[in-house]
């Protein structure tokens, strides 16, 4: 018999839901390799073949029996490891527990040292796969997990997977391992499509696995995946300039909907695009998993892909068949949004005072009133005139109002893009329309940011008001619970005001903590404005460290104070900058600054006498005169770089200083006026970075 040979596990099922399919598939690889790994049975690569009514491995080269083993391990010395009388002591009993044997199995040897010591000898048979593999086939389909799914029993058994078993097929070579779980005992066949090819299918052998599958119209995930892709690249091909939206979520879904896919091309009536597109697209992708196709310019087609696991000479009858399904889907959409249209948008409003926002926090109708205030301060302090300000509040008191509307009830996802649309038929502003289109942008990392001043203020409002009102009820998100995604706002927030620098973060928080206490939410303003605050920092902190701006330059000038992200990025990134062009300039002022710093007396406070200043105590008091006002005028003008090269001038007059000055001298007088001098100098550092947490990081 070979030394090796392949295993193949098939687990055929009632069809399975995409989602725990896909984690599965992830899953069983690593079972199959921890399970061969534990029993001691070597083994090449596991390749996974999945379809929506069979998940299976195919190992190769796996061996036909375990390795012998015969160990000899060298414990304690023999007086050590028994007493007086012959007993063994706890390190004799530590000893043999370790090796996996009784300590009366211990034995005595002298060893080369010429000292005896006790030795554990461990002999391991070689164990025959087939008996392994039966009991490890078992166990897999076990530990398979299925997370946020519901397990299913079938027949009088209580072992349970996502759908009922029907086969199992388990093969080592051309040998059947018995596998048996519930009630379905392995065998030597697998099953072909349900219409193409019904029925029991021999597999010879694991090698010749996939190819029956496809004799059988199985395709594998990734040929499936390819096929789908093949047939939509055919269909724009056809369609010169088209495009077929295939998101990632419904695409999967479809790949795992079929086990030998056929592209086809379906329409739908002219009347339907007339009504919103993204309604239009969420109800075919959604209810049908139907692919929209857009033309050239980006318009929506009367023409859809459905992807069939038919036969394909039935083709006609399955387009047919599914242009009859999508018409009352879109029907409704179309119904939806035409009952919405015939009420005034201040009529959802008004509704928003039914609907609660929070239960603390109150309705969305005050979440309104609140976002109105915010956005306004927003766009005042964005630069925008009178005119500008009144859209953004304009759009903050309209941005919700979809909420309540009909299609947005059935299409949640279009909460929004709905709104604007009924905003443009009302004649709003096209400003005003867009950002309430946009205003839930970005919803992720790296998505896109509304396009306009007015829409960034109205996201930052709705957002900025979410994080104030959870921390004032003191909610706010744990390691492992963040229900009202305040860390994603944050980081929205931090992305939307990188892109209008005049807007301060503080000052917003406050605006939106007093609109909740104008509300008549009650909390300590200052002690809940430092907490939102420090989120704050820390979201600064951890996408400042994604963006690779050294960690201690982050936390220099995080420590100053700085939340605002427009001014928090430029400083940070100038002094990494001047750190790498200038390092030991700036690590040698990072010492002296800490050196400085430890010496210090604040209550001291600033004023020097320069009766009695000696020359390079002097040199060090112009310098700081110097760099005050240039630091100053640097900061006021928003150039850190300038202001950090003011602070590398600094570096030479106090390194003099301290190798002349004997800061605490015996003469009080003169010991204090040098540490006057030396508050000072750490005020120039004060309002740019705390140079001091660099010197520590350099220690480390």
């Amino acid at each position: 018999m070979a030394d090796t040979l392949d295993f193949l596990l098939e687990i055929g099922t009632e069809e399975m839901p995409s989602a725990p399919l896909i984690n599965a598939s992830k899953q069983l690889p690593k079972l199959v390799v921890k399970m061969l790994d534990g029993a001691g049975l070597s083994h090449g690569d596991v390749r996974v073949v999945s379809s929506p009514r069979r998940l299976a491995a195919i190992v190769s080269d796996v061996a036909c029996a375990t390795e012998a083993v015969h160990e000899v391990k060298r414990g304690p010395k023999a007086q050590i490891a028994f007493d007086a009388d012959g007993n063994p002591t706890k390190a004799a009993a530590g000893f043999a527990r370790k090796c996996g044997i009784d300590a009366s199995e211990l034995t005595r040897k002298v060893d080369e040292d010429g000292n005896e010591y006790v030795f554990a000898e461990r002999n391991v048979p070689s164990e025959p796969a087939m008996p392994i593999l039966s009991a490890l086939g078992h166990d897999v389909i076990a530990a398979i997990e299925w997370p946020n799914y519901r397990s299913q029993r079938w027949g009088s058994e209580h072992e349970t997977f996502v759908r009922p078993i029907r086969w199992i097929c388990a093969l080592l070579g051309s040998e059947v391992v018995p596998v048996t779980y519930a009630d379905v005992t392995s065998g030597n066949t697998t099953r072909g499509h349900r219409v193409l090819a019904p029925g029991e299918h021999a597999v010879a052998e694991p090698a010749a696995y996939e190819q029956v599958l496809k004799d059988s119209y199985v395709l594998g995930a990734e040929a499936r995946e390819a096929a789908i892709r093949e047939g939509i690249a055919a269909i724009e091909a056809a369609r010169p300039g088209s495009h077929v939206d295939t998101p990632a979520r419904i695409f999967d879904e479809v790949v795992n909907l079929c086990e030998w896919p056929t592209v086809l091309v379906g329409t739908f009536d002219e009347e339907f695009l007339r009504v919103p597109q993204e309604i239009i697209c969420e109800s075919m992708l959604s209810n049908q998993r139907y692919f929209p196709i857009f033309d050239a310019e980006g318009k929506l087609t009367r023409e859809f892909v459905i992807v069939s696991n038919a036969d394909p000479k039935v083709s006609d009858t399955v387009v047919s068949g599914n242009e009859r399904v999508v018409r009352p889907r879109l029907d409704d959409a179309k119904f939806f949004f035409d009952e919405d249209l015939k009420r005034p948008m201040e009529e959802f409003v008004e509704r928003l005072g039914i609907v609660t926002f929070q239960e603390k926090l109150g309705t969305t109708l005050q979440k309104v009133q609140r976002m109105e205030k915010l956005a306004g301060a927003a766009a005042a302090a964005a630069g925008e005139d009178e005119a500008g300000v009144a859209n953004a509040v304009r759009a903050a008191h309209l941005a919700k109002a979809d909420l309540v509307s009909q299609a947005v009830v059935e299409f949640t996802n279009q909460q929004g893009v709905m709104g604007g649309y009924y905003a443009e038929a009302a004649g709003e502003a096209p400003e005003v329309c867009a950002a309430i289109r946009e205003h839930y942008r970005p919803r992720f990392a790296g998505d896109d940011l509304p396009s306009g001043i007015c829409g960034k203020c109205v996201a930052i409002a709705d957002k900025l008001d979410t994080c104030c009102g959870i921390f004032a009820i003191d909610e706010p998100p744990t390691g492992s619970s963040d229900p009202y995604a305040v860390r994603r706002a944050a980081i929205g927030i931090i992305a939307m005001l990188r892109t209008i620098p005049t807007v301060g973060l503080k000052d917003l928080i406050a605006a939106s903590l007093n609109a909740y206490a104008e509300q008549g939410l009650e909390f300590d303003r200052t002690v809940v404005a430092e907490k939102v605050e420090q989120f704050f920092a820390g979201r600064l902190k951890s996408i400042a460290k994604d963006e690779g701006i050294l960690l201690d330059s982050i936390e220099a000038v995080s420590a100053v104070g700085v939340i605002d992200p427009a001014e928090f990025f430029a400083r940070a990134c100038a002094l990494d900058a001047a750190r790498a062009e200038q390092p030991e300039t700036y690590e040698a002022l990072a010492g002296a600054f800490t050196r400085a710093h430890n010496l210090a007396d604040a209550a001291l406070g600033c004023e020097v006498d320069t009766s009695i200043l000696g020359d390079s105590e002097l040199a060090l008091l112009r310098a700081c005169e110097e760099g005050e006002g240039k630091v100053s005028s640097a900061l006021a003008c928003k150039d850190f770089d300038a202001a950090c090269s003011a602070l590398a001038a600094l570096k030479e007059p106090i390194d003099v200083f301290f190798e002349d000055v004997m800061v605490m001298d015996e003469n009080a007088s003169l010991r204090e006026n040098r540490l006057r001098l030396l508050n000072r100098f750490v005020g120039v550092f004060t309002d740019v970075a705390d140079f001091g947490l660099m010197a520590k990081k350099a220690q480390k």
